[in-house]
């Protein structure tokens, strides 16, 4: 049984290629090396690659849950790094867009893990499509993974207008990845923080920290291994263990958004309102 009331995060994109998988992993790994009891759910859901990261070869995913009914303790995969995933299939043009009847199974099947877990990090796809919005209108927080690059930016932005906009949600959290030091992460968020301000009221855009460029991240991922596993002391990992200590400060508000079971059924709730 865990001591806390579970906290469930998405870690987001508006595009392909930041880092956003690397980084929902080795949060999980340091927050598992903090002693937290941490599920990592693949929500890329056509193209999941949090397995490949890891090296890993799960024989069950969700798809197994919504087309053979097969519970999801069977499907929870121990890793070597001290968290679990929840593996998702990739290639699989049917996992692109859930249903409603996927998404009650994937309600139902979360409930098991209410009483036993501190952290559920909900590795999204990139982009804005169904899921995308989806996953991200599921969690409490929003650990949204931007670069320098321009692009990054301006498809960060269209996702948080997106969401904003169509669903109301107005409080992110921000990780630049592979920055050359900290004013340059810091430059890159207030461009941000600037767009959101200057386009959309009402947002709350809080900087987590920022991970800067290292080779040994690159070293990693060929190697499939966690960076913060394989390079413990490399600049990289020091920044992603700083960012697991700053998320494993924030509060989790009982009976509101505090626990797996209200979150889902809250969502389904709006989704029939809508229909």
């Amino acid at each position: 049984m865990t001591s806390r009331l579970p906290l469930v995060l998405s870690v987001t994109s508006g595009k392909g290629g930041v880092g956003k998988t690397n980084m929902s992993v080795n949060l999980a790994y340091s927050l598992s090396m903090a002693g937290k009891n941490v599920v990592l759910l693949d929500a890329d859901l056509g193209l999941a690659n949090v397995d490949v990261i890891l090296g890993l070869t799960p024989e069950r995913n969700l798809f197994h849950l919504f087309n053979e009914d097969m519970t999801l303790d069977r499907i929870l995969f121990d890793t070597p790094y001290g968290f679990r995933i929840l593996p998702a299939s990739s290639g699989v043009s049917d996992m692109v867009n859930l249903d409603r009847g996927q998404k009650l199974d994937l309600l139902d099947a979360m409930d098991a893990l209410e009483d036993t877990v501190d952290y559920l990090i909900v590795d999204t796809g990139a982009g804005i499509n169904d899921n995308v919005l989806y996953f991200n209108l599921a969690v409490q927080e929003r650990l949204l993974v931007i670069t320098p690059e321009p692009t990054s930016l301006t498809d960060a932005y269209a996702l948080i207008k997106v969401l904003k906009l169509q669903h109301g949600v107005e409080r992110f959290r921000v990780l630049v990845n592979m920055v050359e030091d900290r004013k340059t992460a810091k430059d890159v968020y207030i461009k941000l923080l600037k767009a959101c301000d200057h386009f959309l009221d009402g947002i709350s855009l809080d900087l987590v920290g920022f991970v800067p460029y290292d080779p040994n991240v690159r070293n990693s991922v060929i190697a499939q291994k966690p960076f913060c596993h394989r390079y413990p002391k490399t600049p990289a990992s020091v920044a992603v263990r700083q960012a697991a200590q700053t998320i494993n400060g924030w509060h989790v508000e009982p009976n509101t958004d505090g626990n797996i079971k209200f979150f889902w059924k809250k969502l389904l709730f709006q989704e029939r309102s809508v229909a």
